[in-house]
């Protein structure tokens, strides 16, 4: 592999990596402010298990994020830094901004939300968990503003080869934010949704403990409840996205489509063998009009294919980058089947959770041993999502690291080599895989073997304290 090419791989790589772990700490930082809400409303104390069990469990997949997440803005000095150099004074002002305001009231309230227990009124540290929610959901706002700006640049003026800010309010209002941030965070509500329905359902066909198998039976309901409507907010958001798409984005729409040539109307390919040395699809199973109509709401209207969008960029770019430049993304399958991957499992979810509110509503989803064993296997499904959405999100942008203005080969560190690069991403993959599995090891245990007595931060006892001190003596 040449530089290029192992420079997009390793930073993939580590963004999927750090991706694992944040849309749940969105998602679950919300349901535990719901929870905390419901225990300060109530005085019920089953809330306020249910509160330090899943609070718990966000606090061990936060810790994983934040350490992940350091490595994503060293990249883009060491791998990409001619594209730093060209963004980095719109680029660094939302991630500036999102490090200094949210990051730091996330991390401020936390340390309260920890500490705070039985110490502060209940109010008080009830707004605490609602802060870290907060803070969390705008700290994707602007992580968001970033990358809306690569996908749609505005705001912005060329000086001696640099991008320039000329209006942070456009760039703040970035027509793709106000699609892109909703379909994110939702969908990081929904990753957290069925964290909670398949943790709740895995305890629930095993524990016999009535006032634990409360606590569960509890967190399912409000999981399900979550889950579905989350799922169907992304779905509507997707769409809209796809309407959007065609407008500033023609070439990504195509190619999740595998559409090669333009059609008008256009059909909506549900499996498809394509052939990318020729440019063909060889087997292409369709139903005919359903993509214009997804994207023009009428069953009439002319999708461009990705043959006619590359000739038309050929010419529209040749003064900058040759008439023979190609604009069509790599690895055309993995566009298609990325956006089928994404799709199905989103419909997959709200199928699930759909079943699940029914056998709620008749008085039988604590006892459908069937539906139980099957919810465990369901936590993977909005990773699966998440991943192959933002792999469509990104990949689909190719050849542009940022659209119309900067090819991705053009972003690439001048001084990189390929050993410097296999390095370093063979130690991210051995850093991160070891951080994923300490992760995993550390939420399953603390998960399978919760009794209901744990604290969210055990605290030593004078006793064992004092035993402490006779060792060291």
């Amino acid at each position: 592999m040449d530089v290029l090419n192992l420079a997009r791989l390793q930073f993939a790589s580590t963004t999927l990596f750090h991706y694992i772990f944040v849309p749940l700490t969105i998602g679950l930082a919300l349901i535990v402010a719901i929870m905390q809400t419901q225990y300060v409303r109530t005085d019920d104390e089953i809330y306020k298990k249910m509160t330090k069990f899943w609070g718990k469990l966000f606090l061990i997949n936060f810790a994983m994020g934040v350490v992940t997440g350091i490595v994503q803005e060293f990249q883009f000095g060491m791998a990409w830094s001619e594209y730093s150099r060209f963004v980095g004074d719109i680029f660094g002002a939302p991630l500036a901004i999102e490090a200094l305001m949210a990051f730091f009231v996330e991390s401020t309230f936390i340390g309260l939300w920890i500490f705070g227990w039985d110490k502060l009124p209940k109010k008080i540290h009830l707004f605490s968990i609602w802060m870290v929610a907060i803070a969390s959901t705008i700290s994707s706002l602007w992580i968001l503003i970033a990358n809306s700006w690569m996908q749609n640049p505005v705001g912005y003026e060329i000086v001696d080869g640099r991008a320039q800010l000329t209006d942070f309010i456009a760039v703040m209002t970035n027509p793709n934010i106000f699609l892109q941030f909703p379909h994110v965070v939702f969908a990081a509500f929904a990753t957290a949704g069925f964290f909670v329905v398949a943790i709740s359902g895995y305890r629930l066909a095993r524990v016999k403990d009535d006032p634990i198998r409360l606590v569960f039976l509890r967190s399912l309901k409000i999981g399900l409840i979550f889950s579905l409507a989350s799922v169907m907010v992304t779905m509507v958001v997707g769409h809209l996205s796809g309407q959007f798409m065609l407008e500033k984005q023609p070439m990504k729409l195509a190619a999740s489509e595998g559409l090669w040539e333009s059609e008008s109307p256009a059909s909506l390919s549900f499996f498809q063998i394509g052939d990318e040395a020729t440019r063909t699809s060889i087997i292409n199973l369709r139903i005919p009009s359903l993509l214009s109509f997804l994207t023009y709401d009428t069953f009439d209207g002319l999708v461009p294919g990705m043959n006619d969008l590359n000739a038309i960029y050929q010419q529209q770019y040749a003064d900058v980058y040759g008439p023979d430049a190609d604009y069509i993304p790599p690895m055309i399958w993995m566009l298609y089947w990325s956006f089928r991957a994404m799709v199905g499992f989103g419909g997959l979810m709200s199928l699930i959770a759909i079943v699940g509110l029914y056998l709620w509503w008749r008085g039988t989803l604590a006892t459908s041993k069937r539906f139980l064993f099957i919810l465990p296997f369901t936590i993977v499904l909005p990773y699966i999502a998440n991943s192959t959405g933002w792999m469509l999100t990104e990949l689909g942008r190719q050849p542009w690291i940022v659209q119309g203005l900067m090819r991705t080969e053009q972003g690439v560190s001048p001084n990189l080599t390929t050993l410097d690069l296999w390095i370093s991403l063979i130690g991210f993959v051995l850093v991160y895989g070891a951080l994923i599995v300490a992760d995993f090891y550390l939420l399953w245990k603390y998960a399978s073997t919760y009794t209901g007595e744990e604290e969210i931060l055990s605290t030593p006892t004078h006793q064992s304290a004092d035993l402490q001190l006779e060792t060291v003596y």
